[in-house]
C-alpha cells in the first residue's frame, strides 16, 4: 500500500479527498480531475502544497509524462487545480453568489403582499398585532407570599442538601422570557451565580457568587437561621 497516497484536491468549485497511485502520470491525473473539477485537461495547472494553510508551493506538476511519485507526493498533502482559461469554462462562477440575481422587495411592497409572515400575523392578531387586553390576559398574575427580607431555604437537586439565605427580591425581571415572578436570594454561602444583577440589570446587591434567582416554588420561607460551622473536631 506504500504506492498509494491520500491527498486533498481543491479547485475553485470543488474540494475533496482522493486516493492516488504514485505510478499514475500527471496526464492520467488530469483526465481524472476533469471529471471532478470540470476544468478541461488542457486548461489545468496543478500545484503541490503541504497543506491548505501553507502558501508555499512545493512543486508544479508541469510534466505530463512524469508519475506522481516523481514529485514526492505524500499523504495529507494538497493538490490545487487552477483553470488557465476560466472565462471559457465558467470556473468559479458556480459558487459566486454575487452574480446571482436577487429577489428584493421594498418595505412598502412587502407590507402590501398577502402571502408573508407579516400578513399572517396581522390576519390572526398574533404577536404585536394582538389586542392589548388579550396580551395582558395571557400573562397570569401570581400571588407570591414571600416577603423580602425573610429567611428561606432553596430546594436543591442534590438529595438531603439545601441552601439557606435571605430573600432580597420578589418580582418580574427583564431576563429570560420576562414572564412570571422570580425570587432573588442572597445565600449564606457562595453557592450562587451572581451578585444580584443579571445581564447588566441590578435587582439587589450582594457579594459575587452569593446571589441567585429561582422560581417561587423552589423557595421555602421560615425559621432558617444561618448554619454555624462545627469546628470542635478540627485540628488547630
Amino acid at each position: 500500500m506504500s504506492g498509494v497516497v491520500s491527498v486533498f484536491v481543491v479547485s475553485p468549485d470543488t474540494s475533496s479527498e482522493r486516493r492516488l497511485e504514485l505510478h499514475t502520470t500527471v496526464e492520467q491525473l488530469k483526465g481524472k480531475l476533469e471529471l471532478i473539477t470540470g476544468i478541461p485537461v488542457a486548461n489545468q495547472i496543478i500545484k503541490l502544497y503541504n497543506s491548505e494553510n501553507d502558501p508555499t508551493v512545493l512543486a508544479e506538476l508541469s510534466d505530463d509524462t512524469k508519475p506522481l511519485g516523481f514529485y514526492g507526493l505524500r499523504s495529507l498533502q494538497l493538490l490545487k487545480v487552477d483553470d488557465l482559461n476560466p472565462s471559457a469554462t465558467l470556473t468559479g462562477q458556480l459558487t459566486d453568489v454575487s452574480q446571482v440575481d436577487k429577489f428584493e422587495l421594498t418595505n412598502a411592497e412587502y407590507e402590501a403582499r398577502a402571502d408573508t409572515v407579516l400578513a399572517f400575523k396581522q390576519r390572526n392578531k398574533v404577536g404585536r398585532f394582538a389586542p392589548k387586553d388579550q396580551t395582558k390576559a395571557t400573562t397570569p398574575e401570581i400571588d407570591v407570599n414571600i416577603p423580602v427580607g425573610s429567611r428561606c431555604e432553596v430546594e436543591s437537586t442534590e438529595a438531603g442538601f439545601s441552601k439557606r439565605g435571605t430573600v432580597r427580591f420578589v418580582g418580574l425581571t427583564k431576563f429570560g422570557t420576562g414572564e412570571g415572578v422570580w425570587v432573588g436570594v442572597e445565600y449564606d454561602e457562595p453557592f450562587g451565580k451572581n451578585d444580584g444583577s443579571v445581564q447588566g440589570e441590578r435587582y439587589f446587591t450582594c457579594r459575587p457568587k452569593y446571589g441567585v434567582f429561582v422560581r417561587p416554588e423552589k423557595v421555602k420561607v421560615g425559621d432558617y437561621p444561618e448554619e454555624a460551622l462545627d469546628l470542635d473536631d478540627e485540628e488547630m
